[in-house]
């Protein structure tokens, strides 16, 4: 197993360039089955739950060729409507295959799934919304199954999704798109992903619209033809790149970096005292000498990003003074803090909705909420990455600290940052990778 062994103390300057969104490629990826002609995307990073995603679609019989960052996806050739075992686990993709299961076999077998260990995130959103929809779907030794009639299309409903949930909205685009009649998703996400994804969609041929309210509306038509689509830009490595640069940069400019699909990060950073400049091609950040704290409660968006709290609250540790963040879109997700409290991080979590809003989670007794007070310095530490996110945030622990640290599990990293450790070391961390 690799590790990575970061001295600390080093300051980030350059500029660093933004691969595409893993949450758009890899649902697009899966977008691709939906028609028997080629679909190519540009930009699709090369990391591992891309890795996953188009091993699963060569398994279900789909011919995939990946040049650079391109990838072609030609699903005339499949054969199988089950997905294996050897998916489950690896991240939640999978379960995004109902719907072009369905369209092309009217069945589809799913496993259960895993990904990344940061809480329940139960599927029964998605489940219902497709039995809505005219699926006939059983549970049964570990497996989904799912069923169409004999001679019969899922058909259009209006569904709406008691919290805005950006797979389920996801796996019922996938399924409404070819389905007949009118399909209208209320209280539905509205990710920037979202919006690439049915902007890839309408390439293919489908009508697709975002109505007020958060309303998706589809109209089925009856086949989808190939396209060409280029993914965005990944709005969490930029944020992630971001607050490293407040903390540990002096002049770090991030190419790529999409403004509009960063507001609510970007009003955060300027209440904290970070200065930026918005420029064509990206974002400029500087190191702020005084971090301000501040409260932040994560939201669907346009609010703050769930996946931007764990370098957020790095940050924080480095405040002066008290700083609340209250998460709201999955419990469980402060486990990291543990590590960085050993480090020297002065974080409290409690089981209290300590923002403005109550939350779903209010009478729930999930740690949702947590206090950061600061300015305190970090030491080096050994520590075990448990997931995706929380990794980056030890990145950025151990690039300030004062010492070596040792930091194994860097597969979680590598599963949604192409190239981390060779664009960190562009821009002047001392990281080297060992066994």
């Amino acid at each position: 197993m690799s590790t990575l062994r970061i001295t600390g103390g080093a300051r980030l300057s350059g500029e660093v360039r933004i691969s595409g969104a893993k949450n758009a490629a890899t649902k697009e990826l899966v977008a691709a089955l939906l028609t028997d002609e080629p679909v190519t995307l540009t930009n699709v990073p090369d990391i591992g739950d891309t890795a996953v995603t188009i091993d699963m679609l060569r398994a279900l019989g789909a011919l995939v060729e990946r040049r650079g960052d391109a990838v072609t996806v030609t699903a005339s050739g499949m054969t199988s409507p089950e997905v294996t075992e050897a998916f489950s686990r690896k991240n939640r993709i999978p379960i995004l295959l109902f719907g072009p299961l369905l369209s092309r076999f009217r069945e589809a077998r799913i496993p259960a799934l895993g990904g990344c260990n940061i809480g329940a995130r139960p599927v029964d959103f998605h489940l219902a919304a497709l039995r809505s929809m005219g699926a006939d779907i059983v549970c049964a030794n570990g497996m989904y199954e799912a069923r169409i009639p004999e001679g019969k299309r899922l058909k259009g409903t209006v569904i709406d999704l008691p919290f805005p949930s950006v797979g389920a909205t996801e796996n019922i685009m996938l399924a409404a798109v070819l389905a007949k009649g009118i399909t209208t998703i209320q209280n539905a996400a509205i990710e920037p992903e979202i919006l690439d994804l049915a902007k890839l969609l309408q390439s293919m041929g489908a009508i697709i619209s975002l109505d007020v309210n958060r309303s998706w509306v589809i109209e089925g038509v009856d086949v989808l033809h190939g396209a060409s689509h280029r993914v965005i830009p990944d709005r969490i490595e930029a944020a992630s790149f971001a607050a490293a640069a407040a903390l540990i940069g002096s002049d770090v400019r991030i190419r790529d970096a999409e403004q509009g699909d960063m507001l609510s990060f970007l009003n955060a950073l300027r209440r904290v005292g970070v200065r930026f400049e918005i420029e064509a091609d990206g974002i400029r950040v500087f190191r702020a000498e005084t971090i301000k704290p501040t409260t932040l409660e994560t939201d669907v968006h346009p609010g703050f990003m769930t996946d931007w709290q764990q370098p957020f609250v790095m940050l924080l540790t480095q405040a002066n003074g008290v700083s609340i963040v209250h998460e709201t879109v999955y419990e469980n997700r402060f486990g990291y803090t543990e590590a960085l409290n050993n480090m020297g991080a002065n974080i409290t979590v409690h089981q209290k909705c300590l923002g403005e809003k109550a939350c779903r989670y209010k009478h729930r007794n999930e740690p949702h909420s947590a206090v950061i007070v600061g300015p305190t310095p970090l030491h080096a530490a050994v520590i075990d990455i448990p997931d995706l996110r929380a990794g980056f945030s030890y990145l950025i622990a151990a690039l300030i600290a004062d010492g070596t640290s040792v930091i194994s599990g860097i597969e979680h990293i590598e599963r949604g940052y192409e190239n981390i450790i060779e664009k960190l070391k562009g821009l002047g961390a001392k990281i080297e990778k060992g066994e």
